[in-house]
């Protein structure tokens, strides 16, 4: 039998992140049967063009738990990045039996109440000890002048120039970043691994340790990677994940 894989990318991002860490996974199969699915968050990638004014963070898990029945993944290992693991939790609350395994690379959560704007403060790295803080000063020009300080400091400058020249299409309904109600109590339900990124400039290693606790990962693996380690580390990438289902 095959694996299945659904992934989905963080804020600003869309399915377009994980195109090289999906051709790793098919070079890597030695002949076994591999599909995958790369989720696009509405606003994001392929649905760009949706009026995203009205959604909210529940309608985006309904959303993508719908496209992975309606291409007949299964029982998939779901794969979020950054943002994605927020929308995570909730598709894992909805339907646990759907997924064979959780893996949240780079992946935040805030506290029960707690905002992404809240968890995240107003301050560089370590100004606030319960805040996770920005790599520079948020108070100094916007943040896509910072794009390649927060995303491609592992990157060579070809990566850094493609990576870039993609970046800033996409957005996420303006409402998952107000969502308040997070609920841990079902986290763990599905066995679930976290990928720590070591060289991460936006999610200091130590936060994403932090958040690895919340979402109860059973395993945690740590990598020599940046915040975008499915575009500068894909084969890494993709060998742990072909080792959490063997």
């Amino acid at each position: 039998m095959g694996i299945d894989f659904a992934f989905i990318h963080g804020g600003g991002q869309g399915a377009w992140v994980w195109d090289e860490t999906i051709r790793a996974l098919t070079a890597q199969s030695d002949g076994q049967p591999v599909r995958t699915l790369a989720l696009d968050s509405p606003g994001c990638g392929a649905k760009r063009d949706r009026s995203i004014v009205a959604l909210t963070l529940d309608d985006v898990a309904d959303e993508l738990i719908r496209d992975i029945e309606a291409v007949g993944l299964n029982r998939p290992v779901l794969v979020g990045h950054s943002q994605g693991g927020q929308v995570m939790s909730l598709m894992l609350e909805r339907r646990p039996d759907l997924f064979a395994r959780a893996v949240y690379v780079s992946c935040s959560i805030p506290l029960p109440g707690q905002s992404v704007q809240e968890m995240l403060g107003t301050g560089v790295h370590g100004s606030e000890p319960d805040k996770v803080g920005w790599p520079f000063d948020p108070s100094q020009g916007r943040p896509a002048d910072h794009y390649a300080t927060m995303f491609c400091n592992d990157m060579t400058a070809e990566q850094q120039a493609a990576f870039l020249a993609k970046l800033g299409n996409d957005a996420w309904p303006l409402s998952t970043y107000a969502f308040t109600d997070w609920r841990f109590d079902h986290h763990g339900t599905v066995p679930a691994t976290f990928i720590v990124c070591l060289r991460d400039n936006i999610l200091p290693a130590h936060w994403q340790e932090r958040f690895a606790e919340r979402f109860v990962a059973e395993r945690i693996v740590r990598i020599d990677a940046g915040h975008q380690a499915m575009n500068t580390r894909p084969h890494t990438l993709a060998e742990i994940l072909r080792h959490e289902i063997d």
